[in-house]
């Protein structure tokens, strides 16, 4: 089975189109709270341990684990969080880790987290 898993950040616009869409913003406490990763993003491993030790994500990792293995399968997941640079790049990348440890094959798109981060969400 072959998954396309996008990342993304909702104060930048509407989500992609997904056969789901994760909202993480309220799930997840946001960690650009911990000033050693403020400026890393999501591929960073600092970044994915402070957000994998949030209380709920390794449950939400292993739903989204679950859900791609229902006989269903839908194959476009979506990750969304405010800015896209921290909780839901670190999702991805971890969630695309577990489905081709499960010998899935995987693609990742980074919307947003090349964007500098949201200061003032208006």
């Amino acid at each position: 089975m072959t998954f396309h898993l996008t990342s993304f950040g909702y104060l930048h616009g509407t989500p992609p189109t997904a056969d789901r869409v994760e909202d993480v913003r309220d799930r997840l406490r946001d960690p650009a709270a911990a000033r050693d990763i403020l400026d890393l993003d999501g591929h960073h491993p600092r970044v994915q341990a402070v957000v994998l030790n949030t209380p709920g994500a390794i449950q939400l990792l292993d739903n989204l684990v679950n859900y791609c293995e229902l006989p269903a399968t839908p194959n476009r997941i979506a990750i969304g969080c405010a800015g896209g640079r921290h909780r839901a790049p670190s999702l991805t990348e971890l969630l695309a880790g577990l489905l081709r440890g499960r010998g899935h094959q995987v693609t990742v798109e980074h919307r947003d987290v090349h964007r500098p981060r949201v200061l003032h969400p208006n």
